[in-house]
C-alpha cells in the first residue's frame, strides 16, 4: 500500500485570481492555506488599474515581484504578515493586447529555507535582470544582477528562444544552467521558467527556482495546446513534468493522473482549457494522490493558448 506523502514546506503559500471587471480586477478564487484573516479580507477588495499589487501588474503590463511587504504599495500588508508570508509575485495574463487575469502567488521563506522568484527583461540582443526576490541568498542575487543571457542561453534565455515554458532539473550539476555553482551553495535544485507574453515589442521570461528544502512546488507539469500538436480541439497534451521530492520521474508511490491529455473543462487543467484563464484548484478531486491544491497559469501566444503551466502542493 502507498504511503501518503510526507507534508513539506513548500515555497508557494497561496494563490489567487484576479479578473478584470470594468475598470478593476475582483476577486475571481484563490486558496489560502488556512489564513483566513487574508482570505477574509480578499474577498471583499477589488483593484484599480496601478492600485496595489495586481494594479500594479496590469498597469505596467509585465510580472511583478514584491520583495517584502511593509512599506510597500500592497494593500494587506498585516494580513500577509500574520501569515508568514514574505514575498509575492503578480502575473498578468494577456492574450494579445486584452488582459484576461492576474494570477498572485504569495510565497514565505526563513534564514534555511530558499526559493528564488526572478523576472527577465529583453534588451534587444539579451535578458537582464528586472526584478527578482531571493531572500537571504546575497551572493546568489548579486551573481544574478550582474548577469545576462544571450538569445537560447540558460533556463531564461532557453525560454525566451523556444517561447515555451521550459522545466530544469538539478541546477548545481547541469552545464546549461549558468549560475550552477552558486545555486548548489545555497541548494537550489530545480527551475521552472515561464514566458510571459504582453502587449508590445517586449519580452518577458519569469524564472522559479526552488531548493530542496523548501521547493516552489511539490510537482510541475507543463502541458502543450498549440493547434499544430493537438489539433483544432480544445485539448493539451502533458510534455514535461515532475515529482520535486519523491525521486524519479513519476514514481509508483506518487502516480500521476492516468490520462496524458486534457480536454476543455474536464479536470483542472481542462478549465483552463475551456476558460482561457488561471486556476486555483483546492481539495483532492481531480489531482494526483497526495495533493490538495493546484495552480495553473495559461500561457498565450498572440490570441492563441499555447500551454498550461501547472504546479501542485
Amino acid at each position: 500500500m502507498s504511503q501518503p506523502l510526507a507534508p513539506v514546506a513548500t515555497f508557494t503559500r497561496i494563490a489567487e485570481v484576479w479578473i478584470p471587471e470594468g475598470d478593476h480586477l475582483v476577486h475571481g478564487g484563490g486558496a489560502y492555506d488556512g489564513a483566513e484573516g487574508l482570505s477574509d479580507l480578499s474577498g471583499q477588495m477589488s483593484f484599480a488599474k496601478g492600485e496595489g499589487l495586481p494594479g500594479k501588474a496590469w498597469a505596467e503590463a509585465r510580472p511583478v515581484v514584491l520583495k517584502e511587504f511593509d512599506g510597500s504599495y500592497f494593500k494587506r500588508t498585516e494580513a500577509a504578515k500574520e501569515a508568514g508570508l514574505t514575498c509575492a509575485v503578480a502575473v498578468p495574463v494577456f492574450a494579445g493586447k486584452t488582459l484576461k487575469a492576474v494570477l498572485v502567488i504569495l510565497c514565505g521563506d526563513d534564514a534555511d529555507h530558499h526559493g528564488a522568484i526572478e523576472v527577465w527583461e529583453d534588451e534587444g540582443s539579451k535578458l537582464v535582470l528586472t526584478d527578482g526576490y531571493y531572500g537571504t541568498a546575497k551572493n546568489f542575487e548579486a551573481i544574478s544582477q550582474d548577469i545576462s543571457f544571450a538569445y537560447g542561453q540558460g533556463l531564461p534565455g532557453g525560454v525566451w528562444a523556444a517561447s515555451t515554458p521550459i522545466l530544469m532539473r538539478d541546477l548545481s550539476r547541469i552545464g546549461a544552467f549558468i549560475r550552477a555553482e552558486a545555486a548548489g551553495e545555497i541548494g537550489l535544485k530545480n527551475g521552472l521558467g515561464v514566458p510571459v507574453p504582453v502587449p508590445g515589442d517586449k519580452s518577458y521570461v519569469l524564472t522559479l527556482l526552488s531548493s530542496e528544502n523548501t521547493p516552489i512546488a511539490r510537482r510541475f507539469e507543463i502541458w502543450d495546446a498549440r493547434p499544430e500538436v493537438v489539433g483544432a480541439e480544445k485539448k493539451a497534451l502533458r510534455m514535461d513534468g515532475f515529482c520535486a521530492l519523491e525521486g524519479p520521474l513519476w514514481p509508483k508511490e506518487n502516480p500521476p493522473v492516468d490520462a496524458v491529455s486534457a480536454s476543455a473543462w474536464q479536470g483542472p487543467v481542462g478549465q483552463v482549457l475551456g476558460s482561457g484563464l488561471p486556476e486555483v484548484h483546492q481539495g483532492a478531486t481531480g489531482l494526483p494522490k497526495g495533493y490538495t491544491l493546484m495552480v495553473a497559469l495559461p500561457v498565450y501566444k498572440d490570441t492563441e493558448l499555447t500551454h498550461v503551466v501547472a504546479w501542485y502542493l
